[in-house]
């Protein structure tokens, strides 16, 4: 078994769409980054990719490339699964928290939950996705970000 941790964190920003778990979610404000932003996405990749010993998510989408100028996340996490499929891991638990003060995510838990599972091809009760306040403190408790961890569980396939 081996178990890795991710974590990403992107300031909101008027005008930009706010995407997480590959879920639109609608508000205002949207996660600043050179692809779409989606925090969860980027943060469950690294996790996946720390357990697999195969570095961080820009070692593969580096922010300085123009090719992944508002690309869409859902596109890594494809390229990853494949990555992982290719070195015979099989992802055994994926585990989440977004720290939001805005908005209320409950709405969205259960479709992120379902994107995540399909997506990296896991049962939905190997998902887990949590969403917290910051309870007013820092730039996510002002509305100025928004953060998310994710701790991943491979094992090596037969």
């Amino acid at each position: 078994m081996r178990v890795g941790i991710g974590y990403d964190i992107h300031a909101l920003k008027k005008g930009r769409r706010l995407v997480l778990g590959g879920v639109h979610i609608p508000f205002p404000k949207g996660l600043v980054g050179h692809s779409d932003g989606d925090a969860l996405y980027h943060a469950i990749l690294d996790a996946a990719l720390g357990a697999a010993g195969a570095g961080d998510i820009g070692d593969y989408f580096p922010d300085r490339d123009p090719a992944h100028k508002n690309a869409d996340s859902a596109l890594f996490v494809k390229k990853i699964k494949a990555l992982l499929d290719r070195r015979k891991f099989v992802i055994r638990h994926i585990d989440s928290v977004i720290l939001a003060e805005a908005p209320k995510l409950v709405d969205f838990k259960s479709r992120m939950k379902k994107n995540i599972s399909r997506a990296f091809g896991v049962s939905p009760d190997s998902v887990s996705v949590k969403a917290k306040t910051h309870e007013g403190f820092g730039e996510i408790g002002r509305g100025r970000a928004i953060a998310c961890y994710a701790v991943v569980s491979l094992k090596a396939r037969d």
